[in-house]
């Protein structure tokens, strides 16, 4: 375990997102975090997992219809 803790204003600085947001990740658990106490801090690893678990990638065109020829 090499990873900085990081405190909850780091994390929305690094998502370019509000401090509240994040608290509300923490609450609805939706990232994963470390109490210490009774602090909330992230390990920088966790804060990339949730880049990429929520990154959407572009499709074309054609993955578009097909999507949504499957979907009626």
């Amino acid at each position: 375990m090499d990873d900085e803790l990081l405190t909850t204003d780091e994390v929305a600085a690094r998502l370019r997102a509000t401090p509240r947001f994040v608290r509300r990740l923490v609450a609805e658990r939706r990232i994963t975090y470390v109490k210490v106490g009774r602090l909330v801090r992230f390990e920088e690893g966790a804060v990339t997992a949730y880049i990429e678990a929520h990154r959407v990638v572009p499709i074309n065109r054609t993955e578009v219809s097909l999507n949504l020829r499957r979907a009626a």
